[in-house]
């Protein structure tokens, strides 16, 4: 009986970790700051993957003088993620790329994941060497969420900028995240 109640006990705890810190389970409208709608994910389309490897897609080239330098503390205004707006962030690094919103059917089935943010250029799959347009498919080799890698995606918006990778500490507390990608530099500010 001991061994049980230990058992659901960890499950439980586990599950809700899942839940808090993968998302929010809600979708909602927010202004992002150059008027498009941001939709947050939600529980039934996928969970976000927080690697903290670090590891980076191929072909992507450094920001050279980048707004914010590694190492600089920004505050972030992005929602991506619960506990992650008005959250104090530590650049890991700054590259130049074409960062897109898209919206794609996971390949583990379910509802379609709508203004997905961000996808950046070097991780289409075979990746044209200039930008996508709007409205443009593609499969997409990011692995950000379950059922996204391989999923073939639309292009909702594009564009050329500056992309951070960070580590934060989520305002709704929990476990520090390391090496997120991405967040656009509209998306900061300065401490």
């Amino acid at each position: 009986m001991k061994k049980y109640v230990m058992m659901m006990g960890s499950l439980l705890i586990t599950g809700s970790l899942m839940v808090s810190g993968c998302g929010k389970n809600t979708e909602q409208n927010s202004s992002n700051g150059s008027g498009d709608s941001h939709n947050s994910h939600t529980a039934t389309t996928g969970e976000m993957h927080h690697s903290d490897s670090g590891e980076l897609p191929q072909g992507l080239m450094e920001k050279v003088d980048p707004t914010y330098p590694v190492g600089s503390q920004v505050i972030m205004s992005a929602d991506h993620m619960s506990g992650m707006k008005g959250a104090t962030a530590t650049i890991v690094g700054a590259y130049e790329t074409t960062v897109y919103a898209v919206t794609y059917t996971p390949t583990t089935g379910g509802e379609p994941v709508k203004n997905h943010k961000w996808v950046i250029h070097e991780e289409i799959k075979d990746h044209n060497k200039e930008p996508y347009k709007v409205g443009g498919e593609v499969v997409l080799d990011a692995d950000h969420m379950t059922g996204m890698k391989g999923a073939t995606a639309t292009i909702d918006s594009a564009e050329q900028t500056t992309v951070y990778m960070v580590d934060y500490t989520p305002t709704t507390g929990g476990d520090p995240v390391k090496n997120h990608k991405w967040v656009t530099e509209n998306e900061l500010s300065a401490e």
